[in-house]
């Protein structure tokens, strides 16, 4: 074979395409057996490719993702331009990239559940903005429309959905943005001229229309196109393009596509959307953006059969003898026919030929009930260590299956030393193989945290991993096999498979991890004043007698002692602490500590964690070793606090680098409790939400600060009405319209206020300005001096649920507003109620504080010392 330099781009585009939709499987694959089998059989005979492009995770409309992939066995696919990092996470303390990591893995789960596959952008989520304008801004326009070019380029659908219209309508700022995305990406991708650096790789890719579906936005007589999107001669909204009977029962899965849906977007445990089917009818609209006309069907003048690939007809023949004749009790006997089919396929120059190839080999394994798997002796492994991994190929069937042999992928690459040996049914075949890990081998963080971002994008240096959703593995095996006579590939990670007692088996990626782990406990010290404090550094060892010396690392007018300390850990999974005394200097400033052991001869500055939840993998991450140090002058006069902790709250561990004796404040205690033991008590974020406790014990609270307690509340999840909507008829005796049934705005304070659902009472700009309408209010002078300047360096947001009415014994400490917005003076309210004091306060000092911002701790230590 004669290989010309145009041939050996079109094999390594070709090579690329199909290596990219390789998917590693979830934690639980909810159809497997015959429905699966039937699935993957008609999957093969569907060439149809539909895309949906919208801004975060669970923005997805997943009937529509489920009727297409589901129900009309078409590869399918979401793309969601961001993780979800700004979000708010319900079930645990993550915030940022942390969340990010766990909204992704919830995302793949649903995914495993509606059928779709699952891409991504470098974009971060930085938290609700009200414009696109800027979204833009912070992301860069152009760096973000080529990764969604990209994406369309390898993927090539032929009907791209677009989540949002990309106006004002779509709410949030980055709803938006992907709007304009979307529309601007059906042409860009089909141009050469545009992102040509790609081509390397990849062909421009023209779908065939482009289309927005009912949602979040709805369609109605209010829906105004973006700019360009209404073609030629046409005008007003678009024309429809068909419809998706997602109400439609599937018999052999059990569930309509909306219910499916349901159980789909119920994965998204970190935002609770776990929600109940409702069986019955169900349809979702498309209307035509861009693109041929369709009236029906979004797939009208689409081939969709193997007929649009040369050499696919007789192809498309077999598999429809294969659909045909199925028999569900013998799968296999489909084995035949797919094997004909199989050099057919392999030789059709294009992309999707090599998609279905790929698709054919899994096929092909299923319809065997082959087993194939590739088991690391143990989850976790250190460069320089040596790593056992047993390879088993399992036949379950009477299909004739023979194991070839197997090659060995990534951190390895070699053929492994095995014997070709015919599977009889429920014969095995085994390999087993050891290796040392490289001793220069990089950890296995995931791919868009190895390196910081710049801004909010991610930093992505290897092109083929834009888009990609999850990092691949760090080994996997590839397996040589002949099925029915037919050779068949199958790659395989190296995971490590196990059993929790209370949730069964489960599985988690096989990762390569430093020597030890530099782990600090605090992300944050603070210096309220210029005498010096310990930091604690604790070395947890991943390989037993693990030694070294760990030293701290400071810019000048910062002292550490003692400069460096040895450490031996005998055992893995142990750890040694160490104390430093730090030393800052007399002026106030910020600076960045690192802690870095020297482990043979190699510098480790990161720390390792471990998120561990049910419903996905454990996922492994490398944090720097970092502190943020804070040398600001700071005073409090409050000792005891307690704290009603909310969802995800880390701010006790905050407010104790003030000092404060911080008890975090049980059932029992607000139920039976002596309050006045504390000088102060907060309500964490969302507690009224999330905590019946607390409002069965508001008159307690209520009574504390009565009696000369201080109470301070932070933001709340409002689902009160919005006062500037007409109030409800037959309201009466209610000066501020709140209904009484509601527990979240009637029943926080000692007077009433409103807090309204909804983004119309909030600011997303960080660096709003700020006024104070009360400048001689006591929360702005005692026991520090507050100025503008201590809203300097905030992080995502200022606050979010301002009060939007409030009672007149209330009054308000801060104004500040987003860009073209009014002024907002409810998020700060203040009121003397008794002898003591209560504090409503919607900004965001669950962010500030924990992220070290010197000024929130100023303006938050007031309030803990207003008496």
């Amino acid at each position: 074979m004669i290989l010309t330099r145009k041939s050996i781009a079109r094999s390594f585009t070709l090579l690329v395409f199909a290596i990219w939709l390789v998917q590693l499987p979830a934690q639980q694959r909810p159809f497997t057996g015959t429905p699966e089998v039937e699935h993957a059989l008609r999957k093969l005979n569907e060439l149809g490719t539909f895309l949906m492009i919208a801004a975060h995770p669970d923005d997805e409309r997943t009937a529509v993702l489920a009727y297409f992939a589901r129900g009309r066995h078409m590869r399918t696919a979401y793309l969601s331009l961001t993780r979800g990092e700004g979000g708010q996470n319900l079930i645990g303390s993550e915030q940022g990239p942390e969340l990010g990591l766990i909204r992704t893995q919830e995302l793949l789960a649903a995914r495993q559940i509606d059928g779709a596959e699952q891409f991504f952008t470098r974009a971060i989520d930085f938290g609700f903005t009200r414009t696109a304008a800027e979204t833009m801004q912070k992301w860069g326009h152009d760096r973000i429309l080529s990764d969604v070019v990209w994406v369309v380029r390898r993927y090539r659908p032929d009907v791209i959905d677009c989540g949002f219209s990309g106006t004002p309508r779509d709410g949030h700022g980055q709803h938006q943005a992907s709007g304009i995305l979307c529309h601007e990406v059906f042409e860009a991708a089909a141009d050469a001229q545009r992102f040509p650096e790609q081509l390397r790789y990849v062909k421009p890719w023209q779908a065939k229309r482009l289309v927005e579906s009912s949602g979040f936005s709805g369609f109605g007589v209010s829906f105004t196109p973006p700019p360009g999107s209404i073609p030629s001669g046409r005008t007003g909204a678009p024309p429809n393009a068909g419809a998706a009977e997602t109400g439609a029962y599937n018999p052999i899965l059990g569930y309509s596509y909306d219910e499916l849906a349901v159980l789909s977007r119920s994965m998204h445990h970190s935002q609770g959307t776990g929600a109940m089917r409702h069986p019955g009818p169900g349809r979702s609209e498309f209307a035509l953006l861009k693109g041929a006309p369709s009236h029906q069907d979004l797939f009208e003048g689409v081939d969709t059969s193997w007929n649009r690939l040369p050499g696919g007809a007789p192809v498309g023949q077999l598999l429809d003898e294969a659909i045909r004749t199925f028999r569900p009790q013998h799968p296999e006997l489909a084995i035949p026919l797919l094997a004909k089919a199989r050099p057919l396929i392999a030789a059709i120059d294009d992309p999707l030929a090599k998609a279905k190839l790929a698709e054919l080999d899994e096929t092909l394994a299923l319809c065997a009930g082959l087993w194939a798997e590739a088991q690391a002796q143990k989850p976790e492994v250190a460069p320089g260590e040596d790593l056992k991994v047993t390879v088993t190929v399992l036949n379950r069937s009477d299909a004739d299956v023979t194991f070839e042999g197997a090659n060995v992928e990534g951190i390895w690459n070699e053929t492994l030393p095995a014997k070709p040996a015919k599977l009889g049914n429920n014969q095995s075949a085994t390999v087993e193989f050891s290796r040392q890990v490289p001793p220069a081998q990089p950890y296995s963080q995931p791919y868009w945290l190895a390196k910081p971002p710049a801004h909010d994008v991610y930093t992505v240096d290897d092109q083929m991993l834009i888009g990609q959703a999850d990092t691949p593995a760090a080994a996997r095996v590839r397996l040589r096999l002949t099925i029915g006579g037919a050779p068949v590939e199958l790659v395989r990670p190296v995971q490590y498979r196990y059993a929790e007692r209370a949730e069964g088996e489960r599985h988690r990626a096989m990762v390569v991890v430093p020597a030890v782990a530099v782990e600090l406990p605090e992300a944050v010290a603070l210096f309220p004043a210029s005498a010096p404090r310990q930091v604690q550094v604790a070395v947890m060892a991943n390989e037993p007698h693990a030694a070294g010396e760990l030293r701290l690392e400071l810019p000048a007018g910062w002292s550490a002692e003692p400069a460096s300390q040895p450490f031996h850990v005998t055992a893995a999974g142990e750890q040694s602490g160490m104390t430093f005394q730090v030393t800052p200097p007399a002026g106030e400033t910020t600076a960045t500590l690192r802690a870095v052991a020297m482990v043979n001869g190699r510098a480790i500055g990161s720390g390792m964690k471990a998120i561990s939840y049910p419903h996905i993998p454990v996922q492994v991450l490398f944090p720097p070793s970092d502190v943020k140090l804070v040398r600001t002058n700071v005073k409090v006069t409050a000792h005891k606090v307690g704290y009603i902790v909310g969802p995800g709250d880390e701010m006790p561990d905050a407010l104790r680098q003030l000092g404060l004796d911080v008890t975090p404040l049980t059932q029992s205690d607000l139920e039976h409790g002596d309050l006045s033991r504390f000088d102060a008590i907060v309500a964490g974020v969302r507690a009224y939400n999330v905590r019946a406790d607390l409002r069965a014990n508001q008159p307690r609270l209520m009574e504390y600060v009565h009696n000369g307690g201080t109470y301070i509340v932070q933001y709340q999840t409002g689902d009160g009405p919005d006062p500037a909507a007409p109030p409800a008829a037959g309201r009466r005796g209610n000066p501020l319209g709140i209904p009484a049934a509601n527990p979240i705005t009637s029943n926080m304070g000692p007077y009433p206020f409103v807090v309204p659902a909804g983004n119309n009472y909030r600011v997303t700009v960080e660096d709003a300005p700020v006024a104070f309408p009360h400048a001689d209010s006591r929360l702005l002078q005692y026991p520090n001096r507050i100025t503008e300047k201590d809203f300097d360096g905030w992080v995502q947001e200022r606050g979010a649920y301002f009060a939007a009415k409030w009672d007149p014994h209330y009054e308000t400490v801060l104004s500040t507003h987003d860009p073209d917005e009014p002024g907002l003076q409810g998020g700060e309210l203040y009121t003397r109620y008794g002898k003591g004091v209560y504090i409503f306060t919607a900004y965001a000092w669950f962010r500030q504080l924990p992220a070290g911002v010197a000024g929130a701790y100023r303006l938050f230590a007031n309030m803990l010392s207003t008496k």
